[in-house]
């Protein structure tokens, strides 16, 4: 019989519906059952796609028995960590400070009634495994402790985990220097770390991580450019990147890129559809042009909803099995192809080497280019490319054929924000106007579902918009108004573009110690409101915003803005500048307002070969092309058939510079970080 949570429009709280376990979504009536009753609260969070979550759903949640102690002794809640960010920021901090140890999903928290954390843990078997106690074990010892300290947890003295909450909050720390020396360490550290033979940050588990990638390729360092460009290369080559039907999973399990975990995420694909454009203009190397629009077309034709915005994510899982989609045997492979296609899959996907997935699968790598296998076979590089392109297809149709991971149809303003700025900063590198159409269409949508009355919402699913949006939501939104404005200026767009801003300061500016609060002020009253610096899965909405600001106001010449992100960074410039590592946004926003934020709005028939110029050697300078009547600091356009460029930034403006690009790049040196 469906429990509390058949209602729910989240993907992941519906898996549950038919679970024995008397779930409650997150609200009133939960609390309110655990101080009548008595029980304290057992909270699960997870998401759709999460392996382990379904591992642990079907072995403990689905099961009767513990699903009976589950109902017997406490209250059961379960969240979508995807709709309810705040509650995993929150929870996943408690874990940390409770276990000694990092969290993840799913993560299991026990609470008393006043949502205070006193144990907590992530996956538990069913029974003991792993090294790890069994569920059923974990709940009678947690109930226990719970009933023989109950007068202590449930005293509003008990605030211990709750002050260290709260004291993880940065506050101001006098005089701070906005130097750009914590940059120069953060770009030391991720020499140090870089693995140059597979590229990447580390060792396993590798992620993409590309704010990183993205600090390396805005070096004036020839090193470190190539460091980017070595990285963007392998994780393309490796299983990491569908081979078949394109996008990027969420990480590595090993060092080579080989295997992922296989869910893809939509917050992924963005940033890395913006990186492998921008690395292709750089390079002019056609591979990385290539990888960009096989993740764009993965996400058109698999993540696209018929209202305009993209859904979240694909399962790993399939079949109850991971990465089973994407598996191949060596029969499937040869039985699907023949003559050169089969020859091009077998060489150049990595079908006639060994397994390399549970001992007896494959997952497709791409072993040999198209072009190193036309050098072994004598064949010319588009005999070669057509083949590989003719086995793709051939396997990709015969994969759509088997069951489908699992599509977690929700779709989330932060997400779509992300993803719209890349493909609007992806079409601006390649000169493709559909992706920058697509982006524009992206931001109209989410202004269509999710603003309403001069606010965001976060989520929307079945028809449905709701929840009141975070930090990142607006933050992010903000941004790739901004990268609009870059690709197509309109009133209309900076308009909207000045209400997210001017939204983010009422809801979530704090005036006293400056920087940015995760939830609206507004917000539900929750243990602590958290203020987070780091990046996560996720850029920092603190640096995301603040970096958003900095260009607004460079734009328009408003201090409010320039001031909201310089009391952001002063704010964390203690934290950064003592361990700059996991701070990459943050930090590229520092390095932004240490060059004075500057824009350059460009004029004329020439602006937009200006504009390709600029964003190759001087990355770090916003660039908007102008047209008359728009409403920012530059007004007046050049004579006619001129092409004119002006920099401004929190310096002010410079004299405009008329027909002369190698002109106008002198004052851009002038305003460079330093």
């Amino acid at each position: 019989m469906p429990n509390r949570l058949k209602d729910e429009t989240s993907p992941y709280l519906r898996q549950h519906a038919e679970n024995p376990v008397d779930w409650y979504p997150w609200g009133e009536e939960a609390w309110e059952e655990s101080a009548r009753s008595g029980r304290p609260v057992l909270l699960s969070i997870g998401y759709a796609a999460c392996h382990w979550c379904h591992v642990m759903a079907h072995e403990s949640f689905e099961d009767p028995e513990t699903a009976a102690q589950m109902n017997r002794d406490f209250v059961n809640i379960k969240v979508d960590r995807e709709e309810r960010p705040d509650l995993d920021l929150i929870y996943q901090t408690a874990h940390q400070i409770l276990a000694r140890r990092g969290g993840g999903w799913p993560l299991t928290v026990f609470l008393t009634s006043r949502k205070v954390p006193f144990a907590a843990g992530t996956y538990f078997p069913r029974t003991s495994r792993f090294g790890l106690p069994g569920f059923t074990e974990v709940l009678g010892r947690i109930r226990g402790f719970y009933d023989e300290h109950r007068s202590e947890l449930e005293s509003p003295e008990n605030r211990q985990v709750v002050d260290i909450l709260e004291s993880l909050t940065p506050r101001r720390r006098g005089e701070s220097s906005l130097s750009l020396a914590p940059v120069q360490s953060f770009l030391a550290h991720l020499r140090q770390v870089f693995d140059r033979d597979f590229g990447g940050f580390g060792g396993a588990p590798k992620f993409p991580h590309s704010q990183g990638l993205s600090f390396l390729l805005d070096s004036s360092e020839a090193s470190d450019r190539e460091m980017a460009f070595l990285t963007l290369r392998k994780m393309a080559r490796g299983g990491l990147f569908d081979q078949i039907g394109g996008g990027f999973a969420r990480y590595s399990v090993d060092d080579r890129w080989e295997i992922p975990h296989f869910e893809k995420m939509l917050y992924d694909n963005g940033p890395l559809l913006g990186l492998y454009a921008r690395a292709h203009a750089m390079t002019g190397d056609p591979f990385f042009r290539e990888v960009a629009e096989r993740t764009a077309l993965w996400a058109q034709r698999e993540m696209r909803s018929q209202e305009g915005m993209y859904f979240s994510s694909l399962d790993a899982d399939s079949e109850g099995e991971e990465g089973r989609f994407y598996r191949w045997s060596r029969t499937e492979v040869e039985e699907s192809l023949s003559g050169r296609e089969r020859q091009a899959a077998l060489a150049c996907l990595g079908f006639d080497r060994p397994p390399n997935f549970e001992g007896h699968h494959w997952h497709a790598v791409l072993a040999k280019t198209p072009e190193e296998w036309a050098r072994e076979e004598g064949l010319s590089p588009f005999e070669a490319s057509e083949a590989l392109r003719g086995a793709r297809e051939t396997l990709f149709r015969r994969r759509s054929s088997r069951v489908r991971p699992g599509l977690d149809d929700k779709m989330l303003t932060s997400w779509n924000a992300l993803w719209a700025r890349g493909l609007l900063e992806a079409g601006r590198h390649l000169g493709r106007e559909d992706w920058r159409q697509e982006g524009r269409e992206i931001l109209r949508a989410i202004r269509r579902h999710m603003w309403h009355e001069g606010r965001l919402l976060a989520v929307r699913a079945g028809g449905k918009s709701r929840l009141g949006a975070y930090l990142d939501d607006y933050a992010f939104l903000l941004e790739a108004l901004l990268e609009e404005l870059s690709s197509e200026f309109s009133e209309e767009t900076l308009d909207f573009a000045l209400s997210v801003a001017r939204a983010l300061q009422e809801l979530f500016e704090d005036p006293e110690e400056g920087g940015f609060f995760f939830t609206a002020r507004d917000h539900e009253s929750l243990p602590v409101r958290t203020k987070p610096g780091h990046d996560q899965s996720l850029p920092s909405g603190n640096g995301s915003a603040a970096r958003g600001l900095l260009r607004l106001g460079s734009l328009l010449g408003e201090s409010r803005f320039l001031e909201s992100a310089s009391r952001t960074l002063e704010l964390f410039s203690g934290i950064y500048g003592e361990r700059p590592e996991g701070f990459d946004t943050l930090l590229s926003a520092l390095s932004l307002w240490n060059a004075g934020a500057p824009v350059a709005i460009l004029w004329g028939p020439e602006s937009e070969i200006w504009q390709r110029q600029i964003d190759l050697k001087a990355p770090w300078v916003w660039t908007v092309r102008a047209r008359e009547g728009m409403g920012v600091r530059e007004k007046s356009p050049p004579p006619a058939g001129a092409t004119r460029g002006t920099l401004c930034g929190s310096f002010g403006c410079l004299l405009p510079v008329d027909n002369d690009l190698a002109q106008f790049f002198k004052g851009v040196s002038e305003h460079a970080p330093k």
